[in-house]
């Protein structure tokens, strides 16, 4: 199969932790709903299209290119409910402030495949001559982002039974019984994401992922993996 290849990266991110509430908490990476909305605003497909096209057809691996670092930040929200001679601002408290989690300088290079060829070149192009149907962001809309074409390559599916140094991030549904090969030097971090979602936002498949803040690699013994012809190893969620 072919994987396209390509990074992403902004001043700032923020996607949402699924259980947060009053004080909204950011995931370490985009999940790959967040990817399938990239690749939908790229290509575009409409906001009540595009999990139709991407979710379920779609395979997603990320790879850390910048350490994770994350600061918060008060949010000055403005209320705007109200409809006809009624102002906004005329309530009592019309503007409300909301400690907000951020990653900071976020940089991840992705790796898709899709069953759809064409649409895959479709993207491929669209990607290399840096064309956008709409404005992409990372996480919320004011969060904008920036992207570059890495390569299109072939990918090999392969099964072993050894440690491997693997960079991008890893499902723990992957990793074999004590396939973690723990080292002083890594910061080691376990995030659960939602892996796929429906065009009604309702999550179907939950995974726990695991990787290094730093963005090292990993050395894991795993089930299966894929090799890109220039030798990379990746795993998808």
């Amino acid at each position: 199969m072919k994987v396209l290849v390509f990074d992403i990266f902004g001043d700032y991110g923020h996607f949402r932790k699924f259980y947060t509430t009053s004080s909204p908490l950011t995931f370490s990476f985009p999940p790959p709903p967040t990817i399938y909305g990239l690749l939908g605003a790229i290509s575009g497909k409409d906001k009540e299209e595009y999990l139709n096209i991407f979710s379920e057809k779609t395979k997603v691996g990320i790879q850390f290119l910048h350490q994770v670092k994350k600061i918060r930040m008060g949010l000055n929200l403005v209320e705007t409910k109200g409809t006809g001679l009624k102002r906004p601002l005329s309530c009592k408290n019309p503007r409300t402030q909301i400690l907000t989690e951020f990653v900071k300088e976020p940089g991840y290079r992705i790796f898709i495949t899709h069953s759809d060829n064409k649409l895959l070149d479709t993207l491929v192009e669209s990607i290399k001559t840096h064309k956008c149907v709409y404005t992409i962001s990372l996480g919320l809309s004011e969060l904008l982002a920036d992207f570059s074409f890495v390569g299109f390559w072939d990918a090999e599916e392969k099964q072993n039974e050894i440690f491997i140094d693997m960079p991008t991030a890893v499902p723990f549904s992957l990793i074999n019984s004590n396939g973690i090969e723990v080292q002083p030097e890594k910061k080691y971090i376990k995030e659960k994401i939602p892996a796929e979602m429906r065009p009604e936002r309702i999550v179907t498949r939950y995974e726990d992922v695991l990787f290094d803040t730093d963005g090292k690699d990993l050395k894991v013994n795993i089930k299966k993996y894929w090799e890109l012809e220039n030798g990379t190893k990746i795993t998808f969620i």
